[in-house]
């Protein structure tokens, strides 16, 4: 379905590296991914003066679009994160799918995976990034994909149902949309934020007792530009002791009584070493989640470079996973081991409950480090706004616009 336009050697080279580079970490499993990715030229489907070895960075994003402030509003994501997703979607020949977030390569990706006998509609809000897609899938033989410039959030008109609803932009909630133009036992793949954290999920649709809701085959950890439109949403900021050195970020709201922080800097800041060691590399996606289900105040913290006094001391200080509880917040810590192959986690508390605050969040890591570490993710379901705690098995329930996300640890 490609052109036949002879490509540089050097990108074929290029394209080739990356696939396998993905094929043996694990990635691409199937033959099916590994053949349209070798297949469709990515770097013509990026903007013309990003150079091959930017376009065809296995772990990096090309960023297409961004406002006056710089913030990212399109992208063309990294190879890894394509074949992550593609896998998740388990497309098959003759498929009806729905992607949500247009720019044309995944398009492509999803046109070779349903062949001639499948359709493929890729929806955008932005009629920037759409009439680029349309002409972007034109040029390499892609015409039979539908584009449609629509908040995808909304049913999309004579649809119908699909197989495959594939979400390529960060989403906060569940449009009822996305579920009413699923097929029964239909799949949704989408870079889901839950309490500040992004995970890919594969759901399937089900039909439980009192009624169908999503439950999750696989989440990954990822990172997406957040969707535009009407369910886009912003996490809330807290500025502790209302100075732009110490921001906490909340993604469900703020605490009931922010202002009992106001005075958790004049307190000296407690330090716990908790024994918990991560090899250096070593996937943390659980102990992320783990957090984020046994701490109620759970958060992220960022300090202002430049207005940084040395109050907090976080590794990184753009991110770093945090908590509230009352008067005092904490934050987490690495330091090397003797060896130089680890990293152990400790806890800073500042406020006047900060020992035993630290206390509380080191047991959840002991926790973690004992049951489960290097075992699966939480079951992520996720139910109608409005559904009944006692129909919602769950160790944490995130109450959204238009859903209830579940978050729940699989049994032993």
């Amino acid at each position: 379905m490609t052109n036949t336009t002879v490509e540089p050697d050097e990108a074929t080279r290029l394209r080739n590296k990356v696939v396998d580079e993905l094929c043996a970490d694990g990635n691409i499993s199937s033959p099916e991914i590994e053949e349209v990715m070798r297949k469709v030229p990515r770097h013509e489907f990026t903007p013309a003066d990003t150079p091959l070895d930017k376009a065809y960075d296995t772990y990096a994003a090309v960023i297409t679009k961004t406002d006056e402030h710089g913030v990212q509003l399109s992208s063309v994501s990294a190879p890894q994160i394509q074949a992550m997703m593609l896998e998740q979607a388990q497309v098959k020949p003759g498929m009806r799918v729905l992607e949500i977030g247009s720019g044309g390569l995944n398009a492509a990706y999803l046109a070779e995976l349903v062949g001639e006998d499948g359709e493929v509609v890729t929806v955008d809000i932005d009629p920037v990034v759409t009439d680029l897609a349309r002409q972007l899938l034109n040029e390499h033989g892609y015409g039979r994909v539908h584009v449609v410039t629509a908040d995808a959030a909304e049913p999309i008109p004579d649809l119908g149902e699909v197989d495959v609803v594939m979400v390529t932009a960060g989403a906060w909630d569940v449009s009822p949309a996305w579920t009413a133009q699923l097929k029964q036992g239909g799949r949704l793949v989408v870079p889901l934020r839950m309490r500040g954290l992004t995970r890919s999920v594969a759901f399937i649709q089900v039909t439980g007792e009192h009624g169908p809701y999503l439950e999750s085959e696989s989440a990954r950890i990822c990172g997406f530009v957040p969707m535009q439109g009407s369910t886009a949403h912003r996490e809330e900021l807290l500025l502790v002791n209302g100075t732009p050195e110490i921001g906490l970020k909340f993604d469900d709201g703020l605490p009931a009584d922010p202002h009992r922080l106001d005075n958790a800097v004049t307190f000296p800041r407690h330090e716990l070493w908790t024994g918990v060691t991560v090899r250096i590399q070593e996937l943390i996606d659980t102990l992320q989640m783990a957090m984020a289900i046994s701490l109620p105040g759970f958060c992220t913290m960022a300090v202002d470079e430049n207005s940084d006094s040395g109050l907090v001391a976080p590794v990184n200080k753009r991110f770093a996973l945090a908590a509230v509880e009352d008067d005092t917040f904490a934050y987490l810590v690495t330091r090397r081991t003797e060896d130089n192959k680890h990293l152990e986690y400790g806890v800073h508390a500042l406020g006047p409950h900060a020992e035993q605050f630290a206390d509380k969040i080191a047991d959840v890591l002991r926790d973690w480090e004992a049951n489960r570490r290097g075992g699966p993710s939480p079951v992520i379901r996720v139910y109608p706004a409005g559904t009944p705690d006692d129909h919602i098995p769950a160790d944490r329930v995130i109450d959204k616009v238009h859903s209830r996300v579940s978050l729940s640890w699989p049994s032993a």
